[in-house]
């Protein structure tokens, strides 16, 4: 655990931004019951709670997009309302989000710009110093970044640091960061770590919104943990646990965040020989064997989620072959995969797993629609029938099946995500990245349907980035390194160490501490 060091601003000064009593409701959904929140200058504060906790709700108060239905909003002391996104950003507060949303078309400086670009004579934007400005601010937080190249194509990260340089070049005094990590890599983070404690210590409020504990020890200086809507507690990270945060974001003790329970492991049901695509992956070659977790560890781009679209059809490979219950697999065909009993759960569930604006019971039955149908017509009750089996078994959290899949938190939509493939009734379960972005409390709940699965027969394929998750949750790890296989570990010969050296370095020295096990 690292704990930051800086300068916090004495409990004697008025908070830059405070929040007393807010409530919100939608209909009959309260979303916000007298929630309250402090944030300091020159601090950097963490809000944390499960999915539905009311952080998001919170933010878009926040934000301006939001009226709150009761409760204060105080910036230095002095009462604000906030009637739209444009009267925060006046009264200098800006969120960072996840998936930023700058205008591809555009130059990394106009985006900085929008719509208050600077004027020269005879009324003409002065790119001069449109640019001139932008290199100062890029400067200013320490990173390199082209001003003048269009901002498609540009990585998540570097996308959000310009959101940042918008908003210092708006002079925002409060900045929200929503769950900023969650597509970074590490050296990524790093840098946006870099740039936060910066502008903490320029005298800026902070808010940082993460279900990594790890970063939240690393960066934050104060938590405050949300649940069900309401405040629970504010304590300053040196004084606190990540067992004490988990306790009241739950509201109760969560056992084993990898509930792992012995299965029979049967013969090899998911068999792959030497796969290969130039470029982006070589000789892949592995099984996966009925009650078996098995996961394929590495860095960000070393090829994991690209072997297993290959393997579901979704990728093209050039040479090699997959093989399900001995029978090879044509290429190509995510409908033939399917067919062959395979499932996957994408890494992006709100981009390929989900239609968002369909309901729950719509995307749970969407890959059986065919078995479902009679002369081409589906009965609405039979698939609110089997919506209904699948989100009772998942325990999907839902006010109806025909709620927006869009609507649910994080958690729910991930579940909602496996119960469309479980539906089919797969014998191989490729998962990728099973628990990003979701919470403490729905992520052991989804290991521990894992583990059930696997119990049951279910040969299970998971790409996790979390070595935690790796090692609690799988019984051997293929680590990949550069678009290849680097080492195979078994559950009781695997250490983050070996994963690390394996994923970092090559095969060499990973592969000696089993013999046989590492594979060429």
């Amino acid at each position: 655990m690292v704990t930051p060091t800086s300068t916090t601003t004495p409990e004697t000064a008025a908070p830059a931004l405070e929040l007393r009593g807010v409530s919100k409701a939608f209909g009959r959904v309260v979303a916000l019951r007298d929630a309250q929140l402090e944030l300091h200058a020159g601090s950097i504060h963490a809000l944390v709670g499960e999915n539905g906790a009311g952080k998001s709700t919170l933010v878009k108060i926040i934000a301006g997009l939001y009226p709150r239905d009761s409760g204060t909003l105080t910036l230095d002391g002095r009462p604000v309302e906030f009637r739209s996104t444009a009267d925060a950003k006046k009264a200098g507060i800006a969120v960072i989000y996840q998936e930023p949303t700058l205008f591809p078309d555009l130059s990394v400086t106009e985006n900085i710009f929008m719509g208050r670009q600077p004027v020269g004579r005879f009324g003409r934007v002065d790119r001069a110093t449109m640019r001139s400005e932008a290199l100062a601010l890029f400067a200013r937080l320490g990173v390199r970044i082209d001003p003048d190249r269009p901002t498609e194509g540009l990585s998540i990260a570097d996308q959000q640091i310009i959101e940042i340089a918008k908003a210092i070049s708006l002079d925002a005094r409060v900045l929200i960061m929503d769950e900023p990590t969650a597509a970074l890599s590490g050296v990524e983070v790093e840098r946006l770590f870099d740039v936060a404690r910066g502008l903490r210590d320029e005298g800026r409020a902070l808010m940082f919104i993460s279900h990594r504990f790890e970063e939240v020890f690393a960066l934050c200086d104060t938590v405050t943990v949300m649940r069900d809507g309401s405040y629970v507690s504010t304590d300053p990270i040196a004084t606190t646990t990540v067992a004490d945060i988990v306790r009241k974001m739950v509201g109760r003790e969560v056992g084993d965040l990898f509930p792992k329970q012995e299965a029979q492991i049967g013969a090899p049901v998911l068999e792959v020989n030497g796969l290969s695509q130039p470029g982006v992956f070589a000789d892949i070659t592995f099984s996966v064997r009925s009650g078996e977790i098995v996961a394929l560890a590495g860095l960000v781009g070393a090829g994991r989620s690209e072997v297993a679209r290959a393997v579901f059809g979704v990728d093209p490979y050039r040479t090699g072959e997959v093989r399900v219950g001995g029978r090879p697999l044509p290429k190509n065909s995510p409908a033939a995969a399917m067919r062959a009993g395979l499932a996957l759960v994408p890494e992006d569930r709100r981009k390929q797993g989900l239609i968002l604006d369909a309901t729950v019971a719509s995307n749970i039955t969407d890959a059986i629609r065919g078995r479902l149908s009679r002369g081409g017509l589906i009965s609405t009750t039979q698939e609110n029938d089997t919506a209904r089996d699948w989100a009772q078994r998942l325990e999907v959290k839902t006010a109806a099946l025909d709620t927006l899949a869009g609507t649910l938190s994080g958690g729910n939509q991930q579940k909602v995500v496996l119960a469309k493939w479980l539906a089919t009734e797969p014998t191989v379960l490729i998962i990728d990245e099973p628990t990003r972005g979701i919470d403490v409390g729905t992520k052991s709940e989804v290991h521990r349907m894992m583990s059930q699965l696997a119990g049951a027969g279910l040969a299970i394929l998971m790409i996790s980035s979390e070595l935690p998750e790796v090692l609690g949750m799988s019984d051997r790890i293929l680590v990949m390194h550069e678009g290849r296989i680097t080492a195979d570990l078994p559950r009781d010969g695997a250490t983050a160490e070996k994963v690390m050296f394996a994923a970092t370095h090559g095969q060499a020295e990973a592969g000696q501490h089993h013999g046989s096990e590492s594979v060429a």
